[in-house]
This record gives C-alpha cells, sequence and structure tokens, in this order.
C-alpha cells in the first residue's frame, strides 16, 4: 500500500507522524497490558482461586482507546473492510477517479457528524461536574473512555479529509491516465 504522507502539506508531516508514533504506542501498550492482566487473572483465578478487584472496569477504558485509536490507524492506511462491489465492475479510471471522491466525501461527512456529536457527549460530561457517571467499584469517570472515543473519530477524520485532499490534489494525474486509455 502506498504511504500518502508525502502527498501531505509539508508542514503536516511532522505533526501527523508524531501524533500516529502516539496513538500507535498507546495501541501497543494496550494490547500488552490487556493480555498481562488476563494472564494475571487466570493465574490469580486458576493457581491460587483469588481474583482480581474490578479488573473489568479499568480494562474496559483501555479497550475502548485500544479500539478507537486503532480505527484511527486503519483509516489512515485505508485498511478498514470494505464491502465494495462497484469498484470492481468500474473499469474506467475517470469514473473510478470521481467515485473515489464521492465515496470519501461522504466518509468525511458521516465522521464529521459523529465528531459533533462526541464533542456534545463530552461537553455533557464535562457540565455534570461534581456529579460525573462514574464506574461502580473504581469510580472511573466514563469521561476518560468517552474521551478515547471522541479522539478516535476525530483522527479519522482528519485522515478521512487528508485523503480527501490527496485525492483531490492528485485530479490532473488520475485524469490524464484516463485520457492516456
Amino acid at each position: 500500500m502506498e504511504s500518502l504522507e508525502h502527498h501531505y502539506p509539508a508542514h503536516l508531516n511532522v505533526p501527523l507522524r508524531t501524533i500516529m508514533k502516539l496513538m500507535n504506542f498507546v495501541i501497543i501498550a494496550s494490547g500488552i497490558t490487556m493480555a498481562l492482566t488476563f494472564f494475571f487473572v487466570v493465574v490469580a483465578r486458576y493457581g491460587f482461586g483469588a481474583d482480581l478487584f474490578a479488573y473489568e472496569e479499568w480494562l474496559l477504558v483501555i479497550a475502548i482507546w485500544l479500539f478507537f485509536l486503532a480505527s484511527a490507524v486503519a483509516t489512515h492506511n485505508r485498511a478498514h473492510v470494505k464491502a465494495d462491489m462497484l469498484g470492481f465492475m468500474i473499469k474506467n479510471p475517470k469514473l473510478l477517479y470521481w467515485r473515489g471522491v464521492l465515496v470519501e466525501a461522504i466518509e468525511l461527512i458521516i465522521t464529521l457528524v459523529i465528531v459533533y456529536w462526541g464533542c456534545l457527549m463530552i461537553k455533557e460530561s464535562i457540565d455534570a461536574y461534581p456529579n460525573w457517571q462514574r464506574t461502580v467499584a473504581l469510580h472511573i469517570p466514563f469521561l476518560v473512555p468517552r474521551l478515547g472515543i471522541l479522539i478516535g473519530f476525530v483522527m479519522m477524520a482528519v485522515y478521512s479529509a487528508l485523503h480527501l485532499y490527496v485525492l483531490l490534489c492528485r485530479r490532473d494525474q488520475a485524469l490524464n491516465s484516463a485520457k492516456a486509455d
């Protein structure tokens, strides 16, 4: 898969690379933490007949952050599963290009709507202070996993917008290859 990073505006390369490294670090650390937690749960439960207290609560928070940051990375890498039959049926490169622009624009619009809803969700959580909703045992504020959801969708919107930007910037290249056929 071709990396689109060299097509992004130059001033965005360093911040986007830094954000990607941070997201990848959180994803890897989350995966390791979850694996180790399950290992210790099994050892504690079946080896010592004990139980880890409320591990499900903080594992759920970690899993939500892992899921949404990994979704943002998948958006960057264009690695989401798609049921795209139309892409196989269209042979004209010009139509393929415009179909790609339309799909990318629709994806961006939908993601931006979800980002707006995520902002409303965070605002509602903050406005409820000091009566925040919390988990039962560890009293983790619901704001923590909700923030992971919002950040994931914001990054998905950023990467969708960048893919649309690159697609529009490469318009001449795509249309020239269509004329050559």
